[in-house]
């Protein structure tokens, strides 16, 4: 076999190696249907073939030439089958969320200028139906399961012939390291989404300067879950399946918690707003317990509170824990199938608080810190203990460069950086200086190898009083709240720092039932002088430790939940901010009407 230098070099990587062995796995009927490399080989040259008899391919080359296809789909196998078969053939995956609205999905297959889409069924037709006037490149429809509109993607593996085989694989031979292999659109916080191109290059580097930050061994099992079109569980997934690690998929989101069972994966990706509702149920529980197991329970919650990594507490702290893990903790990990060894975190900045519990509790949190425009890894806190520091992103990966703007501005260097946003050269020219890239992320270097981010650039305001608030690690600090679904501090020009809130109305509701408010309405409840109390003080508390400006002095409690069909959050569960303050601004001007 030839030196690897494609992404889609892994199949034939685990086809040499390990043919026999389970590759991929999908819920089909009620039970998981495994595809072992040999199989998934075959799919993917028929499926490839196919793909060259409908005319689509590398076209002259070049990023605009090549065509593109897009797929918007759950997670599942064959959403890598339809990845890797569209990279033989030297075409374009233009992935999309499948939460993503309509305005956006028109404007990404206008600008990628589709000709070909794959749905996962007929749902998504709704979707396309108003929207296709206006998109007349678009020629071809694919359902992945069975659709009464549109043919289903296995038809186009029926008939090939060797000569077909021989095409593509003489293409496949022609396809460079250097060559497109996606474009990817970012989620579009700040305004109209920008189409990131990543090379082979750019996503295989990634993949093999990060193998080393994972644990050993190739007899894994993962399980699935984080949507696939986004960079990270994209990229991990790639990671999988060059090491040749066992991906399941999970059905859905709702059904995460069998699925661990199912599976007993020992590794798996979240981004960490699913970490804090992991962590809120266990707490639910553990506050349902009565007498000598709600005491245990606090007892063991107490001593992973004060838990740190890398120092030996002394032998009383340790003993005590071991125990605590016996009694309390081994249920924890019972309930993430009980073979789990660490769960990578990205996409956002999770708690410390949740990285330092879990961790004692033998539960290796692995953040990391990238952008789709670094394919996306920069750094990440590895397996192994001395590789790793709560408050940090962990140190960088292999190859990739970083270093500190005066104003604080992360920019990184390496082969992971973009070839750039397609048709757009001014947005490209705005984000590098030279060879390095400016993340948008404020940070440092501790310890001379921890990369710290502290927030974002643009999202760091300035009060009236003329001092600066990182909102991202306020925000971070009062969702430590188990009452505090959600939480967006604002304040820029005003003369405090104050909050809208959205409450966990699950974990609320149990606590008026306790507090005799059973009976009032959603909306009284917000409005009730206790509830109102009981925020102030979870405010204050978290306050503790915060520097004056950063304090929330005043919140109102936001009465709907946010989320990204109401347009609040990004498909990856980031605030919309310019969105937020809009909608809520009579509410943001009450609070600073006194």
């Amino acid at each position: 076999m030839k030196e690897i230098s494609r992404l889609f070099d892994c199949v034939n990587l685990n086809y040499e190696k390990h043919p026999d062995k389970v590759l991929l796995a999908g819920k089909e009927n009620g039970k998981y249907r495994e595809y072992t490399p040999k199989e998934v080989k075959e799919i993917v040259d028929k499926l490839a073939c196919g793909l060259l008899r409908l005319g689509l391919g590398p076209g002259d080359g070049t990023p605009e030439g090549k065509d593109k296809i897009a797929l918007i789909a759950r997670n599942r196998p064959e959403w890598i089958f339809i990845d890797l078969a569209i990279q033989k053939i030297g075409a374009v995956l233009t992935p999309i969320y499948p939460t993503i609205g309509d305005p956006e999905l028109e404007y990404i297959l206008q600008d990628a200028a589709v000709k070909t889409i794959f749905i996962n069924d007929d749902s998504f037709l709704e979707k396309l139906d108003p929207i296709l006037k206006n998109l007349p490149l678009l020629k071809t429809f694919y359902s992945i399961d069975a659709s009464s509109r549109i043919p289903q993607w296995t038809t186009l593996m029926e008939g090939v012939s060797e000569e077909d085989h021989q095409k593509i694989e003489a293409i496949a031979a022609g396809i460079k390291h250097e060559d497109l292999a996606t474009i990817i659109y970012t989620s579009g916080t700040t305004g109209k989404p920008k189409g990131v191109m990543l090379t082979h290059h750019n996503i295989y580097s990634n993949v093999r300067d990060s193998m080393d930050c994972f644990p050993p061994g190739e007899d894994l099992r993962s399980l699935s879950f984080l949507p696939l079109n986004h960079s990270f569980e994209r990229m991990v997934m790639y990671l999988y399946l060059f090491k040749g690690v066992s991906v399941y998929f999970a059905e859905s989101i709702e059904t995460i918690v069998d699925n661990l069972k199912e599976v007993k994966p020992q590794i798996f990706t979240t981004v960490p707003r699913l970490l804090e509702k992991v962590y809120e149920k266990i707490m639910q529980k553990g506050m349902e317990l009565t007498g000598i197991k709600k005491s245990l329970f606090f007892w063991a919650h107490g001593l992973a509170k004060r838990f740190e990594i890398n120092q030996n507490l002394g032998w009383w702290y340790n003993f005590q824990l071991n125990l605590a893990n016996k009694l309390i903790f081994n249920k924890w990990r019972e309930a993430l199938g009980g073979e789990v060894l660490c769960i990578v975190s990205g996409g956002a900045a999770c708690p410390v608080k949740l990285i330092r519990i879990f961790t004692a509790a033998r539960i290796i949190i692995m953040e990391g810190y990238g952008l789709t425009e670094t394919s996306p890894v920069i750094s990440v806190n590895r397996y192994d203990e001395k590789d790793r520091m709560f408050g940090t992103v962990g140190p960088l990966i292999h190859n990739v460069e970083v270093k500190i703007a005066s104003d604080g501005e992360i920019l990184c260097k390496g082969p992971n950086v973009m070839a750039g946003y397609y048709k757009m050269p001014e947005e490209t020219a705005e984000v590098m200086e030279g060879e390095w890239f400016k993340t948008g992320d404020i940070g440092t270097i501790v310890k001379n190898r921890f990369l710290k981010i502290t927030d974002r650039k643009k999202e760091i305001f300035k009060t009236s009083g003329g001092k600066y608030v990182a909102p991202v690690a306020v925000e971070n600090r009062m969702k430590e709240s188990i009452y505090i679904e959600n939480i967006m501090i604002v304040g820029a020009g005003m003369k405090f720092t104050s909050a809208l809130i959205v409450p966990s109305m699950e974990n609320l509701k149990k606590w008026a039932s306790n507090h005799g408010l059973s009976t009032l309405t959603h909306e009284q409840l917000l409005k009730n002088d206790k509830v109102q109390a009981l925020f102030l003080s979870e405010v204050n508390r978290l306050n503790d430790g915060l520097n004056h400006v950063e304090q929330v002095k005043k919140f109102a409690l936001v009465p709907t939940e946010w989320s990204v069909d109401s347009g609040e959050m990004t498909p990856k569960l980031s605030l919309r901010r310019k969105i937020i303050l809009d909608k809520y601004q009579k509410l943001i001007e009450g609070i600073y009407e006194d």
